[in-house]
């Protein structure tokens, strides 16, 4: 056992204590409490995830005990959701929480008799004017029998554990300790190394025995390939190794970067896995998310905006960067793949084109510009609703396709002696530990290509980052071996841009969720939550919606009827034959 005297001054014990109920408990111990009132708070938001979630609301109990001479309970004061006031004290102090956990999102905490996993910004009351001490995480074993073969997989350091990674963690203060997700189960480990990095990979979820060999071998082509991206010259990781946390479910997608880690979330048909039928899209989606998040232990984790230094754990943390730090990053993930030939040129250009014509089919491009689509991510692009694709742009989307017109612009400008990789490495030696200022990166691009660059530079920060205008890859796109040209709709996928409408299958009706502005859909009336029932009399469902929308003709008139709130309504509207987004396609030369 570890001597308690050895542990820092903060130290932090959880135990998944009710498997059935879904419920952590967690100690804090403060050996040296404010004498004037130690505040402590629970994180409203967890870094990478731009939304106020307020973790506190899951905190069932709260009590504090003064551990000397003898242990006592002491009052605490409420001073708003997320912080409470430990009274005037000269002595250690102990806080008990019962916290419900049952989010099995990658952001938050998850506990049942299957696996556990937490993130310390779910569980760990922050202790106010000592963010920067050290400290040390216990994680007790569960007693259940469940949890007989279970491990611990966490990339914290470890100060004394057994053999299943059960014990004592150590962390060099609470953003440290916030920024390694913990799991709990029964796991398939893969390991490789990337550059002489080790790196692994924990899954837990599927059903049948990974196929390691292939997934090795493509996420280490796709580690190396990042680690040399940002230092081709020592071909060194900036860590000491790199864990990938997945949980793999029937549905759910997403990621969450760390330092030295990443916690994915993916179905389990995304994975391969012995004697099992894969579906390589789904597969390549997952390299992707994997090359995501790995592509952030750099741009996000490392290189960060000032506004995230330090973070703000108990309000919004406002920056107009997210194009640079998201859009920038998924314009590299797919990139990535092509360069450790994960996927071939034709597959990557269509990745390209389908997000640019994704991009182009949002009406809320012309509203929202890349700068104000970052800064409202809290409340707009993080709280999505049925009017979102009108008003809102994705700084993912559009931030990728500006990341690729800047690395043309660079190549065209340097006559390909230079590119965006440049200006990425630059950004590294820079900013690698020093965050960035807001126009942080106009003193990069002009240092890397001089004032000669200054009017494009200019130009496309005031027309497509702070301007809503398209962005002209059509234009740039000069190289002898890419084509780019108008897409060919076809008469269903015309008549499909021309409705503007969007709908999920609802036991057996077609529910609308979103009606995009100047379509058919709007002209007609129709709003999210209506239930389509029929177009000229013929009954409309999920599966008859393609053949009758191909059936209709432009310059006509039809009879829509819907449902809302189960009174039927029903509308004519004129088909006319109207302007729809430019859409294109992205295709390899062929050699003459």
């Amino acid at each position: 056992m570890i001597n308690t005297n050895d542990l820092p001054a903060i130290q932090y014990t959880v135990w998944p204590a009710d498997l059935h109920g879904h419920r952590f408990q967690v100690k804090l111990h403060i050996a040296h409490p404010d004498p004037s009132g130690q505040v402590i708070q629970m994180p409203a938001w967890i870094p990478g995830s731009y939304l106020i979630r307020d973790f506190s609301k899951q905190i069932e109990t709260i009590t504090a005990y003064a551990v000397a001479p003898t242990k006592k309970e002491i009052a605490l004061e409420r001073i708003d959701n997320n912080q409470w006031r430990l009274p005037p004290l000269n002595s250690a102090v102990e806080v008990m929480t019962t916290i419900y956990a049952f989010d099995n999102s990658v952001r938050a905490a998850y506990l049942d008799t299957e696996r556990a996993f937490f993130n310390a910004t779910s569980l760990c009351l922050e202790v106010k004017g000592q963010s920067n001490t050290p400290c040390s995480l216990a994680i007790i074993c569960p007693q259940e029998a469940y949890a007989e073969h279970w491990t611990v997989q966490t990339s914290l350091a470890v100060a004394k554990t057994d053999q299943r990674g059960f014990g004592f963690y150590l962390a060099k203060n609470y953003d440290d300790l916030i920024d390694h997700p913990v799991a709990m189960g029964e796991f398939q480990i893969l390991r490789w190394a990337a550059n002489g990095t080790p790196h692994y990979m924990a899954v837990q979820g599927c059903v049948h025995p990974i196929d390691a060999d292939r997934l090795t071998k493509d996420l280490q082509a796709i580690c190396t390939a990042t680690i040399d991206l940002f230092e081709p010259k020592s071909r060194k990781a900036p860590f000491k190794h790199f864990l990938f946390l997945v949980n793999a479910v029937l549905n759910g997608y997403g990621g969450l970067e760390h330092r030295n880690s990443t916690a994915l979330l993916c179905r389990r048909d995304q994975i391969p896995q012995k004697n099992v039928p894969l579906d390589e899209v789904s597969y390549r989606e997952f390299l992707g998310l994997c090359s995501h998040e790995y592509f952030h232990a750099w741009l996000v984790k490392r290189i960060q905006p000032k506004a995230f230094q330090p973070y703000d754990l108990g309000n919004r943390n406002l920056t107009c960067l997210l194009w640079l730090f998201e859009g920038f990053t998924s314009y590299y993930d797919d990139l990535q793949l092509f360069r450790s030939k994960r996927i071939d040129l034709s597959t990557y250009l269509k990745l390209v084109a389908d997000n640019w014509n994704n991009v182009l089919r949002g009406p809320g491009r012309n509203k929202q510009s890349l700068a104000d689509s970052s800064f409202d991510a809290w409340t707009k692009y993080y709280q999505a609703d049925e009017n979102t694709p009108n008003a809102v742009v994705s700084y993912y989307g559009k931030g990728a396709l500006l990341a690729l017109g800047l690395d043309l612009q660079i190549r065209a400008f340097s006559k390909n002696k230079q590119s965006l990789d440049d200006l990425m490495r630059l950004l590294w030696r820079k900013h690698g530990s020093v965050g960035i200022a807001e126009d942080g990166l106009d003193d990069l691009v002009f240092e890397l290509l001089g004032t000669g660059f200054s009017k494009t530079w200019n130009e496309m920060k005031s027309r497509y980052i702070f301007g809503v205008e398209d962005i002209p890859l059509q234009k740039w796109i000069g190289s002898n071996l890419i084509s780019v040209k108008p897409k060919t709709l076809t008469t269903l996928e015309k008549m499909k841009l021309q409705f503007g409408m969007r709908h999920i299958d609802s036991n057996g009706w077609l529910k609308v969720t979103h009606i995009l502005d100047g379509g058919i859909a709007q002209a007609a009336g129709l709003a999210a939550g209506d239930l389509l029932a029929s177009i000229d009399g013929q009954r409309i469902t999920s599966a008859r919606w393609d053949k009758v929308l191909g059936s209709l003709s432009e310059n006509t008139h039809t009879r829509i009827t819907f449902y809302r709130d189960d009174l039927e309504h029903e509308r004519m509207v004129s088909l006319k034959s109207t302007q729809v987004p430019a859409q294109y396609e992205l295709a390899p030369k062929k050699a003459v």
